[in-house]
């Protein structure tokens, strides 16, 4: 699917913006127009006006949280260092975010994108899930050294590390067992740094 590269009018990223705080609150998955037009202001015409469809909109709420989540990675890139991090304290960082309270609105949608990705892969959520794991994929192996991340135990290394991370954090979205999760990861970092 080819990106849109038309600039937004600010009355289309006011209503995202506002459309994206309604999505941390409530989910994408029975998402209604009507209801959502309601409490941010608009109306179901004016939405599909301005983002094409239903699905449209559902595209453009899912970009808005990738690019909450791709800046969360950017805060890992090794650029940003003299030398990366290695994958241990990446992974201590990351989980250190995604364990705070305050980001479970975020990563719930994540959640969910992530899973409707999975068993809606031609609609307006293909794509999600792959495209996060790249994402993550590539974050992870710039906080790993030259050495390590050229190689394919380094690619190993942080395809389960990641995988670590997810497990934890879809456990953590489910009990709120946050001692029990983070715990869980530190026995990997354990791991990682042996």
């Amino acid at each position: 699917m080819p990106e849109d590269t038309t600039t937004p009018s600010a009355r289309q990223v006011e209503l995202l913006e506002a459309a994206y705080r309604y999505a941390l609150t409530h989910g994408l998955a029975d998402l209604s127009l009507r209801p959502l037009a309601a409490a941010i202001g608009s109306s179901p015409r004016v939405l599909i006006f301005l983002f094409g469809s239903k699905d449209g909109l559902v595209r453009a709420l899912l970009a808005r949280a990738r690019a909450d989540e791709l800046a969360l990675l950017d805060r890992f890139e090794a650029a940003e260092r003299s030398e990366p991090i290695g994958l241990a304290r990446a992974v201590e960082e990351v989980w250190a975010w995604l364990a705070a309270p305050e980001h479970r609105p975020l990563l719930r949608l994540w959640a969910e994108a992530y899973a409707r990705s999975l068993v809606e892969p031609d609609g307006a959520w293909g794509g999600f899930a792959r495209r996060t794991v790249e994402d993550w994929l590539d974050a992870l192996a710039a906080c790993q050294p030259p050495a390590e991340r050229n190689g394919e135990a380094g690619a190993t290394r942080r395809t389960l590390a990641l995988a670590v991370l997810r497990g934890a954090l879809l456990d953590l979205l489910a009990t709120d067992d946050e001692p029990r999760a983070t715990a869980a990861v530190r026995v990997h970092l354990a791991h990682l740094g042996a």
